[in-house]
């Protein structure tokens, strides 16, 4: 039986790496919170861990993706003394940058930077080029589905991730949860009224059975009011006055 002031109890004190199966990870240092505290409880590091892979599984573009990640992007963070602060980069985003939607949720679109590649390689080799260059607070990528031989992206792509400190998260459809990835935090959002539910797929730590609910903020573009248009009820056609091909 183990002493309590053995060095198995407490892991990290070995090195900051190591951790017990039924407690979150500690990594290298404390994440960058998410603005959720109940998230933030269940995320290693207490919040989004810089320089690695992650990934969020959609079933659908639109869900409350977004606005999970809006406390996090509307707080420009500047990585390093020098570097640019707040810069967010869209690579492969499915629709053109809506200014006013992310004016919105307090992101101007002077912090904006989209990417559009033509193919998934060259995609992965853009993603590449901005986790070196480490100049973004965060780079957002959209990814489909890939093919067999193109898994070994998804390992480079982690590996330049961890040449800085940029928030990394790469958007993918919910039916890769049943592919492998070197990601060490895998989410699946699902919508709910009211919200989100977050499945916790990987993460460095205990597994947890049962989603967490967030409640997240409508879309300020939801919350608008919109008058109704008063219109008129349309007067009875007199009898004659349309042509016998419509009348008929």
């Amino acid at each position: 039986m183990l002493s309590p002031s053995s060095p198995a109890r407490t892991p990290e004190t070995i090195h900051p790496a190591l951790w017990l199966a039924s407690q979150l990870a500690r990594g290298n240092g404390r994440g960058v919170s998410s603005g959720f505290e109940a998230l933030d409880a269940e995320l290693p590091g207490r919040g989004w861990p810089t320089g690695v892979l992650i990934e969020l599984l959609l079933p659908q573009d639109g869900v409350g993706e977004l606005r999970l990640l809006r406390p996090l992007l509307a707080q420009p963070q500047r990585l390093r003394p020098g570097a640019p602060s707040g810069r967010i980069a869209l690579l492969q985003a499915p629709h053109a940058i809506n200014a006013p939607g992310w004016a919105a949720m307090g992101v101007p679109a002077t912090r904006l930077l989209q990417l559009q590649a033509d193919t998934p390689v060259d995609a992965c080799w853009a993603a590449e080029q901005v986790l070196r260059a480490d100049s973004c607070q965060a780079l957002l990528m959209w990814q489909a589905r890939l093919r067999k031989g193109d898994h070994d992206l998804l390992r480079r792509l982690h590996v330049a991730a961890q040449a800085g400190q940029t928030l990394f998260f790469m958007l993918r459809p919910l039916a890769c949860a049943r592919e492998a990835s070197p990601a060490p935090l895998r989410l699946t959002l699902r919508p709910a009224p009211g919200g989100l539910d977050i499945g916790f797929l990987k993460r460095r730590g205990p597994l947890r059975e049962h989603s967490l609910f967030l409640p997240l903020t409508p879309s300020p573009n939801l919350q608008r009011h919109v008058s109704p248009v008063d219109r008129r009820t349309p007067a009875t056609a007199a009898a004659g006055s349309l042509p016998s091909e419509l009348a008929g």
